[in-house]
């Protein structure tokens, strides 16, 4: 009788290797399977409790942290940081239970689930879980060590000549001044923000390396890379085949950017050249050297407005967000700009710090498109499944709505400029677009490779280190005989840890997404200036194809649903460097 307690796969080969007479061997196999069946339905019991009282304590608990963390980045006041980092701390102590991990594998090892539903939220409790193997004081550590920085970084001031200076006032100076010595003076004073909080980030990241070995991970950078469902091999592939699509690209046009430069600030040769001279802090964002002004587009606009007026357009309306949201900068507000789902069932979110300019205008379709997401995210389905199929893909979102800031075809059908203003600009807005691309994509080489070797190596020259892959990724020289943290002044290194290289595989989706559309949902062969607006059917096939189904797959799963293709560069490729 024995046999009959076995898992479904040793009742299988019972039948198939131990021939009976036929009446007997019918008798067996209907008990074997009536004893299987009893099993799998007990196991799917087991889970479906474990997961009702998990979504018991998880819901209340979801809502009250992203709350009182958006609360704190609006207000930056000590006593907010620390009602967040206290409710961080009990989610994480919610998901450190090692008798409930015990339990997640006791039912993944068995294999008797088969539900496909039930299969996809045990994969993403089981990955949420591990973390119970981690030791609870170093998480813990992690967290309020995270919540100094964080607070460090939103209550830092560029300060010159007694004058304190928001994120916003150092970036028009970098990108409209002339005045090199005061560029200088303004980049440097900015960098000061990386003493400030870099010996606090090289202590976090090696807790959080000593909690990845600890779980079996070489480090903290292969255990994020693979708990968020990507294969650390695979992203470092992909990373290298456009390291050799862009490289080439990039540097011709570094070369046009350089010359463009040395007669803008009248200089004798590029070698005057130097990173306050490449119009914002990280040479991230691409600077405006081909003759379009795009910013007079938006200076007497109201940019909500026009955002509201777009995602309506398509279906998507946003005039319950934007009542919630904070949009415009305030003392002690965090200075960037994010969005957050509140509750998983429709308060959605965003913080921006608006001006009216080209920039903010990307910066709110790109805030709005994650919103847009995950407002549209089925609500009936399981709520730890009521997330982007993957941190990428709501990037992909976000960037392919905030590449329409810089689109001729949109500027002129929501701001009202003439065909033949948008006929004059339209090359130039182009090239802008693809400088941009190029731009960033080698940006993200430097933060993708950066953290990967901190991780590997957090003892190292980080100084050196970061200037080194600066020089050979952006071609940009480092400041003669400087040795300061800049690594450490942009903060998603220590708050944002191992994610930047999701924006280039967005990138990459975001590219694929747009001429799927245009092929097959406005039913074009111009792929250069697609606007979308007031097209609802756009709206519908991304409501349907990409929100709606959640987490409910695998990332590339969901990409070939929509698509037809898995993730792939070739659209990028195509738009970008073809």
């Amino acid at each position: 009788m024995a046999i009959f307690q076995t898992d479904t796969y040793l009742c299988v080969l019972f039948q198939n290797h131990y021939p009976m007479k036929p009446i007997y061997a019918l008798a067996l196999s209907l008990l074997l399977m009536a004893g299987c069946t009893s099993k799998q339905e007990k196991m799917k019991k087991e889970l479906t409790d474990f997961i009702r009282k998990h979504d018991s304590l998880l819901i209340p608990l979801y809502k009250q942290t992203t709350l009182a963390s958006w609360d704190a980045a609006i207000s930056g006041k000590p006593e907010d940081f620390k009602k967040a980092e206290d409710l961080n701390l009990k989610m994480m102590a919610l998901y450190s239970d090692k008798e409930k991990l015990k339990k997640l594998e006791e039912i993944k090892v068995s294999g008797l689930i088969t539900d496909s539903l039930l299969l996809r939220q045990l994969d993403v409790l089981y990955r949420s879980f591990l973390m119970a193997k981690a030791d609870t004081a170093k998480l813990n550590a992690m967290v309020r060590l995270g919540t100094v920085i964080e607070q460090k970084y939103g209550n830092f001031r560029t300060e010159l000549k007694g004058k304190k200076m928001s994120d916003n006032e150092v970036e028009e100076v970098l990108r409209t001044s002339k005045d090199v010595k005061y560029q200088k003076e303004v980049w440097v004073a900015q960098k000061k923000i990386g003493n400030v909080v870099a010996d606090d980030i090289k202590k976090l990241v090696k807790l959080r390396n000593e909690v990845a070995t600890a779980l079996g991970f070489k480090n903290y950078h292969e255990m994020s890379l693979t708990l968020s469902d990507q294969d650390p091999k695979e992203v470092r592939n992909i990373f290298n085949e456009l390291d050799s699509l862009t490289k080439g690209a990039f540097a011709k046009v570094k070369d046009d950017i350089d010359i463009y430069f040395v007669k803008y600030y009248n200089m004798k040769s590029k070698d005057e050249l130097m990173p306050w001279n490449y119009q914002n802090r990280f040479f991230q964002e691409a600077p405006k050297i081909y003759d379009v002004d795009l910013d007079k587009y938006y200076k007497d606009k109201n940019l909500e407005l026009l955002t509201s007026s777009f995602y309506a357009g398509i279906g998507l309306p946003i005039d319950d967000m934007l009542k919630k949201s904070d949009l415009y900068e305030k003392p002690g507000k965090n200075q960037h700009a994010f969005c957050t789902d509140i509750n998983n069932a429709g308060d959605v979110r965003v913080l921006c710090n608006v001006k009216p300019n080209s920039i903010w205008m990307n910066t709110m379709l790109h805030e709005f498109g994650h919103a847009i997401y995950d407002k549209n995210i089925d609500t009936t389905l399981p709520f730890i499944l009521r997330d982007p199929a993957h941190m990428f893909t709501t990037e992909a979102i976000a960037m392919m709505f905030g590449r329409f800031s810089s689109n001729p075809q949109w500027i002129k059908d929501m701001t009202g400029i003439s065909e033949e203003e948008k006929l004059k600009i339209a090359e130039n807005c182009f090239k802008s677009l693809r400088l941009e691309q190029l731009v960033f994509s080698r940006w993200v080489q430097v933060m993708y490779r950066f953290e990967k070797g901190m991780y590997e190596n957090p003892d190292q020259d980080l100084n050196k280190f970061w200037w080194d892959l600066v020089e050979k990724y952006q071609l940009i020289k480092r400041p003669e005989g400087r040795n300061e943290p800049d690594w450490a002044t942009k903060i998603h290194i220590a708050n944002y840890p191992c994610y930047y290289h999701n924006y280039l595989l967005g990138e990459l989706l975001a590219s694929q997404l747009y001429y799927h559309i245009v092929a097959n949902i406005i039913k074009s062969d111009d792929y250069k200036f697609q606007s979308f607006v007031g097209n609802k059917q756009v709206g519908a096939f991304l409501k349907e194809k990409v929100f709606m189904p959640g987490s409910k797959w695998y990332w590339n799963e969901m990409i070939e649903k929509a698509t037809g293709e898995k993730l792939t560069a070739k659209y990028y490729a195509r738009q970008f460097l073809n």
